[in-house]
């Protein structure tokens, strides 16, 4: 990874954690150029070492990226791609680099129209806990790409979490809505649990202490156990306790959590399969 030189196009929260994630393990600030529009976003990553510019014909005349990562929002990307795509031609004459895209919702074709068909594409979609090193990323790669371009892929990911292939495109849909979004539910259930808190006397602060301290190390106890989620569940569960009469409530099969929670992946699902068009 420390050889690849990587082009950065959208350096916002999920860009800039991977660019991060890259930085804390050995890749070189000269190694990296980044375009952003947004201008204090770019003056983030001047700031430390990186050439971040507006628009990509003010990038160095030197500098040949080995990988595109395209990461900006799915509604930014119309006036995004075709100035970086005209860059990329006339750059990358001699070879065609590696397009990583973490755009939610936008198919591997999408890129290949715009880059051109012989274009190798490796489509991501990664999660938030990337900031912190503790990220999930689904990938799928079109036919084009190598096998040292699916290394260089994984290697990329895997610096801000773990890493996992796909069989098909049409399985991102069930990881976006799975862990792309999951983070969301995870911080409503932090919510949930507070509130629920205070319903019963707590104060705000002491309650949000309380969900968020708990959400935090079950987590961490499930990433470190040998046992499998349901089995910490009925560890934690004495027959006829306080835990039970929680869970008979929220295992409910037409009403507790399990269903819903499956309806909204399903809603999530749903919309990441319209916005691929």
């Amino acid at each position: 990874m420390t050889h690849a030189k990587i082009l950065v196009i959208g350096c916002g929260k999920m860009g800039g954690a991977l660019v991060s994630g890259w930085l804390a393990t050995g890749c070189p600030e000269t190694a990296i150029c980044v375009v952003e529009a947004y201008a204090p976003t770019r003056e983030v990553w001047a700031a430390k070492g990186l050439v971040a510019v507006e628009t990509p014909d003010l990038l160095p005349e030197d500098f040949v990226p080995d990988v595109v990562l395209v990461a900006v929002k799915p509604q930014g990307l119309v006036a995004a791609l075709p100035p970086v795509v005209t860059w990329v031609r006339a750059v990358c004459a001699d070879h065609r680099p590696l397009v990583i895209s973490i755009v939610a919702g936008k198919p591997i074709a999408t890129f290949e129209v715009a880059f051109g068909g012989q274009t190798p594409v490796l489509r991501v979609m990664p999660n938030t806990p990337a900031a912190v090193g503790r990220g999930i990323s689904g990938l799928f790669a079109n036919a084009l790409v190598t096998d040292g371009q699916k290394t260089l892929g994984e290697t990329l990911l895997a610096a801000v979490g773990e890493v996992v292939w796909l069989e098909t495109e049409d399985q991102m849909h069930a990881v976006t809505a799975l862990s792309g979004s999951g983070p969301a539910y995870v911080f409503h259930l932090v919510e949930a649990m507070a509130q629920g808190g205070v319903a019963l006397g707590l104060p705000p602060e002491v309650a949000m202490r309380l969900a968020r301290a708990t959400v935090v190390g079950s987590g961490e106890l499930l990433r470190q156990s040998d046992d499998d989620a349901a089995t910490l569940r009925v560890n934690v569960t004495s027959p006829g306790g306080t835990t039970a009469a929680a869970l008979n409530v929220l295992m409910n099969a037409d009403k507790g959590f399990s269903p819903q929670l499956t309806e909204a992946l399903a809603a999530a699902a749903q919309r990441s399969r319209e916005l691929a068009g």
